[in-house]
């Protein structure tokens, strides 16, 4: 028998679509890109063993209805959206996961409605929402740590060329997004492409949709355990940034996975899903160790 796909109506009438995943404790999801679907997460390196995902096709996206108004694709218009999902979940409080771009508006989400969230993970965030970003030089700088590897003569120019907006984006610096470029890093960005609304992203941080000082003041009072989950190669966020963005929170647990990239499950799944679940299921000030 075919379970139906589970769909929700926003609070403009878009329908947006969700996935369920695994087996346990709830765990919500959402996702980066801007504007990619949930299925590039797949199973996030074994975590459905232990923990049912739900995540959430934004809308625009994967299995969700496109909105009759574009301009709600910014990042704060969404967070209407999440809670909407968190009420059709019947979840009092939540255990949120949010990757790259997602993380803005998970940070979002947590400013306006803190006490729904159980507890915070924040994977390889983009930090907008606090008034931060990744510079071209963090991206470059990390980028370099990859030169013994054999795609990299030809990889750095196109990616440095990018960056200081001298050329289009390249397939030849996919791999800097990666700490392993392998089968499955490379299957992993060949779908990128047709799980990205394009259009939308373009409007995720458009003009309006962040308040930094708002934000951190209403994040300094989250009282909700955070982890800000930072890859060592990888170029947006760097560590250090990672580590600044943590310092919005009280108390926040910053790990940074050895040899991982912006895609961190993908690199050392065992390595991700250990620190994950040693941050949901442990005490609230269980302190990672942070790996250089």
């Amino acid at each position: 028998m075919i379970t139906p796909m589970p769909t929700f109506t926003a609070t403009d009438g878009t329908r947006l679509a969700y996935h369920l995943r695994g087996e346990g404790d709830p765990l919500v999801v959402l996702p980066g890109g801007p504007m990619r679907a949930s299925a590039y997460f797949g199973d996030l390196g074994g975590l459905t063993a232990h923990r049912r995902l739900a995540l959430l096709d934004l809308r625009g996206t994967g299995d969700s209805a496109v909105p009759a108004d574009p301009a709600t694709y910014r990042c704060d218009r969404m967070v209407d959206d999440v809670e909407v999902w968190r009420a059709h979940m019947g979840l009092e409080h939540m255990d949120l996961l949010a990757h790259s771009a997602g993380a803005a508006l998970a940070m979002l989400y947590a400013a306006r409605h803190p006490r729904r969230i159980r507890r915070l993970l924040l994977i390889t965030p983009n930090p907008s929402a606090l008034g931060m970003r990744a510079s071209s030089g963090d991206r470059l700088a990390a980028a370099r740590l990859r030169a013994d590897e054999p795609w990299f003569a030809k990889a750095f120019p196109a990616f440095r060329a990018w960056l200081t907006g001298e050329a289009d984006f390249d397939d030849a610096f996919l791999p800097f997004f990666y700490g392993r470029w392998d089968a499955t890093a490379r299957a992993h960005a060949d779908a990128e492409p047709a799980q990205t609304n394009d259009e939308a992203g373009e409007r995720y941080f458009a003009d309006g949709a962040f308040a930094p000082g708002v934000t951190r003041a209403a994040l300094a009072a989250l009282t909700a355990p955070v982890l800000v989950h930072a890859g060592e190669l990888d170029g947006g966020p760097r560590p250090g940034l990672a580590r600044r963005t943590a310092e919005a929170f009280p108390g926040a647990q910053v790990s940074v996975q050895p040899r991982a990239g912006h895609f961190p499950w993908l690199d050392d799944p065992q390595w991700f899903v250990h620190r994950v679940l040693a941050f949901l299921d442990g005490p609230a000030d269980f302190a990672l160790l942070s790996a250089e």
